[in-house]
């Protein structure tokens, strides 16, 4: 039976559990995939602290990523150290030294993933990275292999279980944000800083990689637009259910002919659709192929289990290549590749939420209306409360399909009127799913 050697660099809480896999399912891996998967080094800045694994008399473990970069007996590097410069550094060099590479860093794929695939296709190398989207749930297999049949014509996706949580606070429980992220961060759901999950860039991120797999192209991080949770408020809840719609951060890649919108942001989507029921921490992606038609993707999306769970698939998906000598980085990652544009935002074509605050007068809804007319802006429903303790009455506008920049324009206009008071809050809305 053949072995594989494997170097794992980040012992942290995901490598952890990598190690937990290898040694626990020792046996069952061998069997399922007739290969020695051996656990031969560990790098990481902090070599001492227990991590609650015995590691095996023949594991060596050290600071220096040369250590593994350099040992010629090593076939697949595991990247888990975060980051994109000392990550960035590793796996070049393994790449250098060829060795394969499966790596859980979405940060470092979206920013760097023209010379990463790059080296790994010049290299004739092996890159996976399923653990960089939504932790055990294995959507990007699926994109690469299951659905090859197929072509992508849409990606909804629930991938920062962060957002999710704080979402579903407020819609269940009407938690204001803050005190929905600080219960986040009590649960251990969201990091002390969070703005990188909360302002959409995590889930960038991870749409970069699933557009990438889907399409053939190679999307970063700068194609996508990208708009967090923080102006979402309670009350915006409360209209939407009212609308029969509940608001998600959603990660969409739609395909239009040619052309492909790449985007982040909070959107209004039917309350019945699995993906309005997708609550707490639970990541989901709904996909539709032209001949499969709709499927979705549901689980956790991260921890230390089910993201090494993934990690642990990649490193065997690996092994078998490379046993059986099929190590083709373009067979693997550029069978659908496509010639696509990326639509610019403003000519995203849409329905469109408008949660406007005002004075109490007769006048405003008239003055609100012109202004929406006079930008081909036009009303689908409204709703429109009583007043509040500021004297404020809240008005909420539905619009048919209108465009991002004609939307965008009147909002200018509208905040400018002296009867609004504060912003106006748009929230694009999605009724395909």
């Amino acid at each position: 039976m053949k072995t594989i050697n494997i170097g794992l660099a980040g012992f942290g809480t995901v490598g952890t559990g990598v190690v937990k896999i290898l040694q626990s399912q020792k046996k069952e891996l061998k069997e399922k995939t007739g290969i020695v998967l051996n656990l031969k080094r560990i790098v990481d800045i902090d070599t001492n602290s227990d991590r609650g694994v015995k590691l095996d008399k023949s594991v060596i473990i050290s600071n220096n990523i040369k250590d593994i970069v350099e040992d010629k007996e090593i076939d697949i590097v595991v990247e888990l150290i975060g980051g994109v410069t000392a990550a960035k550094q590793l796996i070049t060099g393994a790449i250098k030294n060829g060795k394969h590479i499966v790596t859980a860093n979405k940060a470092l794929l979206s920013e760097c993933a023209e010379s990463i695939f790059s080296g790994c296709k010049d290299n004739n190398l092996l890159i996976n990275f399923e653990a960089s989207v939504c932790g055990g749930i294995p959507v990007l297999k699926a994109l690469k292999e299951g659905l090859v049949a197929n072509k992508i014509t849409s990606i909804y996706g629930i991938v920062n279980g962060t957002a999710n949580f704080i979402l579903t606070q407020m819609s269940l429980y009407c938690k204001s944000f803050e005190d929905a992220l600080k219960e986040a961060q009590i649960k251990g759901f969201a990091e002390a800083n969070p703005a990188f999950d909360i302002e959409g860039k995590d889930s960038a991120h991870k749409l970069a990689a699933l557009a990438t797999l889907a399409y053939g192209i190679t999307v970063t991080f700068k194609d996508i637009y990208c708009e967090g949770i923080t102006e979402i408020s309670p009350l915006d809840l409360k209209f939407a259910h009212k609308l029969e719609y509940e608001i998600k951060l959603l990660a969409i890649a739609k395909l239009h002919n040619t052309n492909l919108d790449l985007r982040v942001h909070p959107t209004l989507i039917p309350k019945h659709s699995i993906l309005a029921n997708t609550l707490f921490e639970n990541n989901a992606v709904y996909i539709n192929g032209d001949n499969v038609g709709p499927l979705m993707f549901y689980g956790k999306g991260a921890g230390m289990m089910p993201t090494a769970s993934a990690v642990v698939s990649d490193i065997a998906d690996i092994a078998s290549k490379i046993i059986n000598d099929n190590c083709s980085f373009s067979q693997s990652y550029h069978y659908c590749k496509q010639e696509l544009s990326i639509n610019p935002m403003f000519a995203l074509k849409t329905k469109y939420y408008l949660r406007i605050a005002t004075v109490d007068k007769t006048y405003v809804l008239s003055n609100i209306s012109k202004i929406l007319s006079d930008h081909q802006v036009s009303i689908a429903s409204l709703l429109q409360t009583e007043t509040n303790e500021q004297g404020n009455a809240i008005i909420v506008i539905m619009t048919h399909n209108a465009l991002e920049k004609s939307v965008m324009n009147a909002v200018q206009a509208i905040n400018k009127l002296s009867c609004v008071k504060g912003k106006v809050l748009a929230i694009r809305v999605e009724d395909n799913m």
